[in-house]
């Protein structure tokens, strides 16, 4: 196993619970992976915090703490991945400051792995979860600007910010956060959105706002989103008037924005909101609209692709793998992935629940058992529609992005048949090695 974020913890949970050997290896000096900003190369920044509440999203059979805000901040995230791995007994178990060059399958079906000192290791499985938030996508500006240029990866404090006209390019949740932190520190701010969005507060009536939807009637798309988008369009009021565009989707149909302060800021003017770019010419940016703005800094917030470069290969698309399930490799037997899902949900329930669908699987294959043939035939054939009844946005980011209801719902589905858990054990019960099918 290649990595030990929290795809990777995960994926060593569940192997640790069903007592299959492993090898897991992880080029940082700890566990933790892009929530470490220490990490060389993460995307990690003073002000992030989590976009899905701690109740939602700790691993099964170990919620975050009560006394973690309702929304964690990075250092309260990695506290959570060093005390889980610490529970379960898997930081003893990694291979800290080992780089992997390469994977590569051998003639017999086994797998090669590689490490940056050349040292290598024979396996039978290879799960890689290096994560999807290294590699940044670049776009190119039309024209000449002569300002700075960075991409947010490189971003850390407000401070680089003070004393400077920055633009913000991208409207993801880092690049909200950002530009809210422009908002408060540069001298200018603006940010820089091509299309509008649908923007939904953290909280509700007081409450985290997933919470409201998990907790709520479950209502139909259709009339999710008419009631939802119904109240959103009360509390926000017409974008329009702060000089955001009118979303071009139905609410739901991208990767969900969720901020409590952009609209904040713009009615205060701390921020201004742009379209998209239409040319530069030296400090000068020209928008969409016609209208025009001198900088300093633009910060690029225009995501992230998918790269494996220890295994690109195998896995594909840099943008999305063809994964089954977002997990196992349609082409290479013995091949999975875990992070790499893209969704409207908090990830760590989703990784726990694949790295139980994997470990399960490794299991039953090893022992010859006639479930792992079974879900072997699906991996390579069943295409199933993950959507929840959306049609998402036509952008690189939602190529293969599935409705986290659909997906959990699929994914109990698939493990109930096979006779598989889909969540982890609490810490005490790690001995306690039946499987029982999920609900």
């Amino acid at each position: 196993m290649i990595g030990a974020g929290p795809a990777g913890l995960a994926v060593a949970r569940a192997l640790a619970e069903r007592d299959l050997p492993y090898t897991h290896i992880e080029r940082h000096t700890g566990p933790g992976g892009l929530w470490d900003i220490d990490n060389p190369g993460s995307p990690m920044y003073e002000s992030a915090h989590f976009i899905s509440s701690k109740t939602l999203s700790g691993f099964g059979g170990y919620p975050m703490p009560e006394h973690f805000a309702d929304y964690p901040p990075h250092r309260q995230i990695l506290s959570y991945l060093t005390s889980f791995a610490e529970a379960y007994g898997l930081r003893d178990r990694i291979e800290f400051g080992t780089e992997v060059r390469s994977v590569d399958k051998n003639p017999d079906g086994t797998w090669t792995v590689t490490r940056a000192d050349g040292r290598a290791g024979t396996h039978r499985q290879v799960v890689v979860c290096t994560g999807a938030q290294w590699h940044p996508n670049v776009p190119d500006l039309p024209g000449d600007f002569t300002g700075e240029i960075r991409h947010t990866i490189t971003y850390r404090s407000s401070a680089e910010l003070r004393g400077k006209r920055v633009l913000v390019v991208g409207a993801g949740n880092s690049g909200l956060d950002i530009a809210c932190d422009a908002a408060r520190s540069a001298d200018h701010a603006a940010i820089s959105m091509r299309r509008g969005y649908w923007f939904i507060p953290k909280h509700l009536f007081g409450r985290p706002v997933d919470t409201i939807a998990a907790g709520g009637p479950h209502l139909p798309m259709w009339l999710q989103q008419k009631v939802f988008g119904g109240l959103l369009r009360v509390l926000n009021g017409d974008p329009r008037r702060l000089g955001l565009q009118k979303p071009d989707h139905k609410l739901f149909e991208t990767h969900p924005a969720l901020n409590s302060q952009l609209i904040h800021h713009l009615q205060h003017g701390d921020i201004t909101a742009r379209p998209g770019i239409a040319r530069t010419a030296g400090r000068t940016v020209h928008f969409t609209d016609g209208a025009s703005d001198d900088f300093d800094l633009i910060l690029l917030a225009t995501g992230y692709v998918h790269k494996v470069p220890v295994a690109q290969k195998y896995f594909g698309d840099e943008q999305h793998p063809d994964l089954y399930l977002s997990s196992f490799s349609r082409e290479h037997e013995g091949l999975f992935g875990v992070g790499f899902v893209e969704t409207n949900s908090g990830a760590y329930q989703l990784f726990d629940s694949q790295a139980q669908l994997i470990a399960s699987f490794i299991r039953d294959t090893r022992g010859g058992l006639p479930t792992a043939g079974r879900f072997a035939r699906m991996i390579r054939s069943d295409r199933p529609d993950l959507s929840g009844g959306l049609t998402f946005v036509d952008s690189p980011r939602h190529t293969g992005y599935v409705h986290s209801d659909a997906f959990v719902k699929y994914l109990g589905k698939v493990a109930g048949g096979m006779g598989w858990r889909t969540a982890g054990l609490p810490p005490r019960a790690t001995s306690v090695r039946q499987e029982t099918v999920a609900s």
